[in-house]
């Protein structure tokens, strides 16, 4: 690639790592925060329930705004967002600021990311180059994750409100090369003139919006266990209604948000649920290790992220080791591959004793790391492959959408089963540490499931490949007969 090529794909996966590094800082910082503001515990929980809740809602709507309003236009607008809100946040002296920034930071982000994913899509050429370009993209956001808990840590020892005003630093400088950078936009003659003539599906963003909002309010419920569960249910249960509604617009209008023929290819839709169930399960085993770091063996959330940081080991590994395994032998083996050392992983740490030494626990993380290599950088290839390119936001928007709720299903769920697992009363170290291994098993599961279906990917593809060649080798036994 040249110069401008690699400048562009600094750019653009400088946004991905800045949502890595945004979210991880917080995580660290919100028993300061608490303790500083005095906030209760439900307060403390949505102020990081906010963003996820902002993104998640508004993400299917962001990626297909890209395709029809302008990718460099709303990639700029949302990162300048994104940048003011962050840095509003430092200056929150009640709760419901704090939630309020955070929400509004998780909407920008759920433009912003699916507009960059479109841009490298429909930037670089289809093939080794876009694959390189998507593989650096992806992983820039695991080590934006795990480099964003250890300056999180250091940060806090500061004062909490730096946790915000850092990433203001680092999104200003990506703003101020982004306007130089990011190519103007190319026409997409086709969407434009049905923009145009047919205009723009309100009806459709506002109930998938509202869909959006209301399954990821329910799924962040979940972690309050049996506690409400009505208003959970009743959440979840608009969003579903939301969604029969939303597809029965899509339906009528002549100009749809979103074509729903894009369901029906296979890649699409496996990787959409693929990255769910990976991502699902990264967050949730993430969350347990560090709540068995913290808690039960009482380190500082300094020493958590240090050892945590290994994690990181994506950054280094996907744009080097996954192209190579991904011209070998395939997106989908790949990912199976990404699965399997996630199972291993997870399954190694069910054994956690109150004793583990890091030197035991290092080997997992550094397998954890890995597995998020191999997986996560060829869904997002395999979510947009073959994708037209005007529906190259949409495709993206999906699988954020997916990455979000598979984050949010992941965080809520082992907190609802470790709540439930947990005695009442002041359960002593053994029983804490029974009720840490209950937990892992959501992400295990999850793991579990996703290389099923990944498995069940590659077993349609060879069926699909074996049909061909019995296909071409009848018309070639054939040919003589018809000569």
């Amino acid at each position: 690639m040249s110069a401008r090529a690699w400048a562009l794909l600094l750019v653009l996966s400088g946004t991905i790592f800045l949502e890595g590094i945004d979210v991880a800082m917080l995580s660290v910082a919100i028993p300061s925060i608490r303790s500083d503001l005095e906030l209760p515990t439900g307060t403390a929980a949505w102020v990081m329930s906010a963003y996820v809740l902002g993104y998640a809602g508004f993400t299917l709507l962001g990626g297909r705004a890209a395709d029809l309003l302008g990718r460099r236009r709303m990639f700029l607008t949302w990162l300048a967002v994104f940048v003011g809100f962050s840095g509003l946040g430092g200056f929150a002296t009640e709760g419901w600021m704090l939630i309020v920034a955070r929400f509004v930071t998780g909407v920008a982000a759920a433009f912003m990311t699916p507009a960059a994913l479109s841009i490298i899509t429909t930037s670089y050429a289809e093939g080794p180059q876009r694959n390189k370009a998507l593989l650096v993209f992806a992983g820039t956001a695991a080590g934006g994750f795990s480099l964003g808990l250890v300056i999180g840590g250091v940060l806090t020892e500061f004062g909490w409100r730096w946790v915000f005003f850092a990433p203001v630093v680092l999104a200003g400088a990506i703003l101020v090369a982004a306007v130089r950078i990011v190519p103007a936009e190319r026409a997409a003659r086709t969407v434009r003139t049905v923009r145009t003539k047919k205009g723009f599906d309100l009806p459709g963003a506002a109930v998938a919006a509202g869909a959006m909002l209301l399954l990821a309010y329910g799924i962040v419920r979940l972690e309050h266990g049996t506690q409400g569960w009505q208003l959970t249910l009743a959440a979840v249960l608009a969003g579903l209604l939301l969604i029969a509604a939303f597809v029965a617009v899509e339906r009528r209008t002549e100009a749809p948000l979103v074509r729903l023929g894009i369901f029906r290819t296979g890649s699409v839709v496996r990787a959409g649920l693929g990255a769910m169930l990976f991502v699902g399960a990264f967050f949730g085993f993430q969350f347990v290790a560090t709540l068995y770091l913290q808690e039960l063996r009482g380190w500082s959330s300094l020493q958590t992220a240090f050892a945590l940081f290994v994690l990181g080991i994506d950054a280094v590994l996907a744009p080097t080791l996954t192209p190579r395994l991904v011209a070998g032998y395939g997106n989908t083996r790949v990912i199976l591959g990404g699965f399997l050392a996630a199972i291993l992983a997870y399954g190694t740490f069910l054994q956690i004793g109150l004793e583990w030494s890091y030197a035991a626990m290092f080997p997992v993380f550094v397998l954890v790391g890995t597995g998020f290599a191999l997986a996560y950088g060829p869904l997002t290839i395999a979510a947009t492959d073959g994708v037209a390119e005007e529906e190259q936001g949409l495709a993206g928007g999906l699988l954020n959408t997916a990455t979000q709720f598979g984050s949010a299903v992941g965080i809520s769920a082992v907190t609802a089963v470790y709540g439930l697992a947990l005695p009442a009363g002041d359960p002593g170290p053994g029983e804490t540490l029974d009720a840490f291994r209950t937990a892992l098993g959501v992400p295990l599961a999850m793991a579990v499931l996703g290389a099923v279906v990944t498995a069940l990917g590659l077993r349609n593809r060879r069926t699909k490949v074996t049909k061909v060649v019995a296909g071409a080798v009848a018309d070639e036994v054939r040919q003589p007969v018809r000569g």
